[in-house]
């Protein structure tokens, strides 16, 4: 069921909610969490859908806030929806004129007491989520720098340079199948790890991320290569008895080879938004790995001046 309210407040929105579950027959929907999702209105249908996804997992009070023009009058549009396949409930909140420099004045009033809230930026983030009106509001901050349209390598090293506890951004998330498979081949494998190489598509964010994970847990230098994609295609680590090597060519199976065993068929397909917004709401606790990874990253472009090292073609 979903309501219009038109030129509202927080208190109205609020006050639907309770109505809404009260129609329907749930006056608690043993909801876990308030997400914010900070979107523009032309990715808003792809969001909530990915959130509705994720709400299957994880019940929450979802609320996406979008913001317009801050001329004008300040106005608040809100469409709250309860059921109609969300297993929580959601309100997009849509705002104008000057309440748009002020949005967490509008989102404080509808975070679900005592309970986690998770911000999530679908699209551009700003550079410094932690510090963001609404980003102060919540425990854990989602950012996507593989959705940015253009310059991805720069956004996700922004995002790294501005780590605080509880950022993370999805292209790290897409690595988890890589970093599961890559740590339990070296488990098997008792040899020194002395090079390596991730091979990529150019624009590659979780790329530059599992270059600077590897160098960082082995101490080892870790090339960044080029290639069709999609997404990373392949890592080799080199030991004394032979390489470990990974490779997906097809960004769905992939073949793992290790020394003295044949190789091994994976399925390893990229996972879509909804999947790792889903493993992101599960973890809402600081991800150390990460803040290591990020400040790694960091350093090393630092190191080189600011800018990345060129791919070399694979």
């Amino acid at each position: 069921m979903t309501r219009t309210l038109t030129d509202t407040t927080s208190a109205a929105i609020a006050a639907e909610f309770v109505r809404a579950r009260t129609h329907a027959g749930s006056p608690a929907m043993g909801m876990v969490m308030t997400l914010i999702i900070v979107v523009d209105e032309d990715c808003s249908a792809d969001a909530l859908v990915a959130a509705r996804a994720a709400s299957h997992e994880h019940p929450a009070r979802v609320l996406a806030v979008v913001s317009g023009s801050a001329r004008g009058a300040a106005a608040v549009d809100a469409e709250v929806t309860v059921g109609t396949g969300w297993s929580g409930e959601m309100a997009l909140i849509r705002l104008s004129g000057e309440v748009v420099r002020h949005p967490e004045s509008v989102v404080l009033p509808l975070l679900l007491p005592d309970s986690p809230v998770v911000a999530w930026w679908p699209g551009a983030a700003p550079v410094d989520p932690s510090t963001d009106p609404l980003g102060r509001l919540a425990t854990r901050r989602i950012t996507d720098a593989h959705a940015v349209e253009t310059s991805r390598a720069k956004a996700l090293h922004v995002q790294c340079a501005s780590y605080a506890p509880g950022n993370t951004d999805l292209a790290w998330t897409r690595l988890t199948p890589w970093r599961a498979l890559l740590a339990a081949a070296l488990d098997q494998q008792p040899f020194k790890v002395t090079a390596g190489a991730v091979s990529a598509e150019r624009l590659s964010p979780g790329a530059d991320l599992m270059v600077a994970w590897l160098a960082s847990r082995l101490k080892v230098d870790i090339k960044r290569r080029s290639s069709d994609g999609p997404g990373i295609t392949e890592v080799v680590l080199e030991t004394a008895k032979g390489p470990i090597r990974i490779t997906r060519d097809d960004g769905r199976h992939a073949v793992l080879s290790t020394p003295g065993n044949p190789d091994r068929p994976i399925a390893l397909a990229r996972r879509d938004v909804p999947e790792l917004l889903a493993e992101e709401l599960r973890r809402l606790d600081e991800d150390d790995i990460y803040a290591q990874t990020a400040r790694f990253l960091t350093r090393r472009i630092a190191s080189r001046g600011g800018t990345t090292r060129k791919a070399t073609k694979k």
